[in-house]
């Protein structure tokens, strides 16, 4: 009866290491392309104004301003946007986003709160065509023809997936990184984040081309 008892005992205990085992391991695969995108660009995402290199136009990748509250996304991209503009580390700005039906305009939207910021109109232009970040960042290069190279604004996570993708499509670009966002506060974001990076490596290893390229446009001066 004591034997009995003694294996029937021990039985959960390895259960629950081999629970722990699959849950570390999955959660390492799960994790592995977080791993391998900021590798590979962690010298390029500047985070102190003073020591990022001076780029002709800064590309602020798009999200909106929020509907029932203030969007920290939105607000620190806008205040990194300016911040750089101010001290002359970039003299122009693409603002990219998704404009897909007339109800929703990112780019408006930071148009609209960049110039409300003090930032003139005449050097904003709009990029209405940036659906993904991969479409931000090769439309940058190849519609708008900044192949001198150009500044990628947002938050530093998604600097990196954006010059992950910048890398891949022999684009040369840097990234200056808004405030962070808290985790409690953006959790949503960091936790899409996970699969977004699985899909950035799927894209760079096989070469996704942008959504919409079409006709070359010029930046405004």
């Amino acid at each position: 009866m004591t034997e009995t008892k003694l294996q029937y005992s021990r039985w959960p205990k390895n259960t629950m290491r081999k629970l722990l085992l699959f849950i570390l391991v999955s959660g390492i695969i799960l994790m592995t392309p977080w791993t391998i995108v900021s590798v590979s660009v962690w010298d390029r995402v500047y985070r102190n104004i003073d020591t990022i290199p001076t780029r002709e136009v800064g590309v602020v990748l798009g999200t909106t301003p929020g509907v029932w509250w203030s969007n920290l996304f939105f607000t620190t991209r806008i205040e990194a946007a300016k911040e750089l503009y101010e001290r002359g580390k970039i003299r122009k700005i693409i603002v990219s986003g998704d404009n897909s039906d007339t109800s929703y305009n990112e780019p408006e939207y930071m148009k609209r709160a960049l110039m409300k910021s003090g930032i003139p109109e005449s050097i904003i232009t709009m990029d209405y065509a940036g659906f993904r970040t991969l479409d931000s960042v090769v439309r940058a290069s190849k519609v708008f023809s900044l192949t001198g190279g150009f500044t990628i604004i947002s938050q530093p996570f998604h600097i990196e997936r954006a010059l992950y993708l910048a890398k891949a499509n022999d684009i040369d670009a840097i990234g200056y990184g808004a405030a962070n966002v808290s985790l409690e506060y953006g959790f949503y974001a960091y936790l899409r984040e996970i699969p977004a990076r699985w899909l950035a490596l799927y894209d760079a290893w096989f070469q996704t081309q942008a959504t919409v390229l079409g006709e070359k446009e010029m930046v405004r001066n």
